[in-house]
């Protein structure tokens, strides 16, 4: 398992380079210098950043700062990467590269993610399932299930009619919840 944060710059290290700062996790796994190589190499190829090795965290836009934490889950082959909130400080346009990324992650290794947003239409886009939460106390308020193509791309998919009614669906959920609507499922 891994973990992506939604503070990318506090979880980097800035003394060390992107390369020191994928490999890192790896150093507690026992592997060669050469398979330790390939794994961050591989990892740095899957979130475009190969040419970034040598720049210092500090060096980089937000947007690939946080590619570099990415490439530290994804080098340490997780079966489950955990992402909490992670594009929340980055503009709109490196949120859809990233979302994209993420898509990409998930179908290209078979990795399981457990996406954390606040943003409806993110979770819509990213998910296979949604899980609307209520408020507190919380539980699970519905546990819905995206019927979209695995294969998605920011315009065409965000303009289908199916994106807009499960939008639409999950944003009546969480006013349900938000309202106090919903009945507390029996265990």
């Amino acid at each position: 398992m891994a973990l992506v944060f939604q503070e990318h710059g506090r979880s980097l290290y800035p003394w060390l380079m992107v390369r020191g700062n994928v490999e890192l996790p790896l150093r507690h796994k026992k592997l060669a210098g050469n398979e330790r190589d390939r794994f961050v190499d591989d990892a740095l190829r899957a979130v475009g950043l190969e040419h970034a090795t040598t720049s210092y965290p500090w060096q980089l836009s937000g947007g690939m700062q946080q590619r570099v934490a990415i490439a530290r889950a994804v080098a340490y082959k997780p079966e489950v990467l955990i992402m909490d909130e992670p594009f929340a400080a980055v503009d709109a346009q490196t949120r859809a590269d990233l979302e994209d990324l993420v898509r990409r992650l998930h179908l290209d290794r078979g990795m399981s993610i457990l996406f954390v947003t606040h943003d409806i239409d993110e979770s819509v886009y990213l998910g296979e399932r949604v899980v609307v939460l209520s408020k507190s106390p919380t539980w699970v308020q519905e546990d819905l299930t995206i019927d979209l193509l695995p294969e998605r791309d920011q315009i065409s998919t965000r303009a289908l009619p199916r994106f807009t009614e499960l939008r639409t669906h999950v944003y009546e959920q969480i006013q349900r919840a938000k309202g106090g609507e919903a009945v507390r499922p029996s265990s």
